[in-house]
């Protein structure tokens, strides 16, 4: 079966595409948390944030500057949230690293429900 978001990269399962280039793939989320709910991988695979190291360190800047060109080509001018879930406790359920880009309202809420 493999890893789901390497699938989607791939075009084996099928999403839909927000943004694309060479190194960084963007789709919207089939179970959206707000409006506009993208989700940003790298198309290396990283499991998350725990692998990260000296030499593939350039996949969070290439994520970034992705969710900056996706911020400005979806005009996202009243603010967005930016979430990375690492690990079980955080909620990670895809083990491929990759960020959730959340907006389209005028209060996202507070961080964390208590």
């Amino acid at each position: 079966m493999g890893c789901l978001f390497c699938n989607i990269i791939s075009g084996k399962t099928p999403s839909t595409k927000v943004f694309e280039n060479d190194k960084v793939y963007a789709f919207k989320d089939i179970n959206p948390q707000a409006p506009f709910h993208v989700l940003v991988v790298h198309k290396d695979h990283i499991k998350n944030i725990d692998e990260l190291n000296e030499k593939n360190s350039c996949i969070m800047s290439d994520i970034f500057l992705a969710i900056h060109t996706i911020a400005q080509q979806e005009k996202l001018d009243k603010g967005y949230r930016v979430i990375i879930n690492n690990g079980t406790a955080a909620g990670q359920v895809i083990w491929h690293l990759h960020v959730h880009i959340l907006a389209g309202k005028d209060d996202l809420g507070p961080m964390l429900v208590q």
